[in-house]
């Protein structure tokens, strides 16, 4: 059981920045491909960006160029950083973990976290 928690969230004026992070408790995240996904008052779950324990990355379009998600050296952590951020990207964003690849399908990830809330002001 990997049990991961998100932080970093808040609120955020358009055009302004934040760093998503996430870690698994008491464990490494080592072997584990990563995603972040995000989900709005009303709308479904959606694909953000993976990376997978190779480095290789996936973005969903809409946040291509703006967002980079990467892990640290040491494999405790995942980041999303987020730039350039407009209204339409308040949601909670979620962590989440496989070993079946870095993935934009939702139901292939095993292990998800508990959200943070991001809100982006106009």
């Amino acid at each position: 059981q990997v049990q991961l928690v998100e932080s970093g969230g808040g609120l955020v004026q358009a055009g302004g920045s934040l760093r998503l992070s996430c870690t698994a408790s008491g464990q490494t995240l080592s072997g584990y491909d990563m995603g972040w996904f995000r989900q709005a008052p009303g709308q479904e779950r959606e694909f953000v960006a993976a990376v997978g324990w190779g480095g290789e990355t996936l973005y969903a379009d809409s946040v291509k160029g703006r967002f980079t998600i990467s892990r640290d050296i040491t494999n405790l952590l995942v980041y999303l950083r987020m730039s350039s951020l407009k209204p339409e990207d308040t949601a909670v964003y979620f962590c989440a973990a496989t070993r079946r690849g870095a993935v934009r399908d939702d139901s292939w990830y095993d292990y998800w976290g508990q959200g943070t809330q991001v809100t982006v002001a106009s």
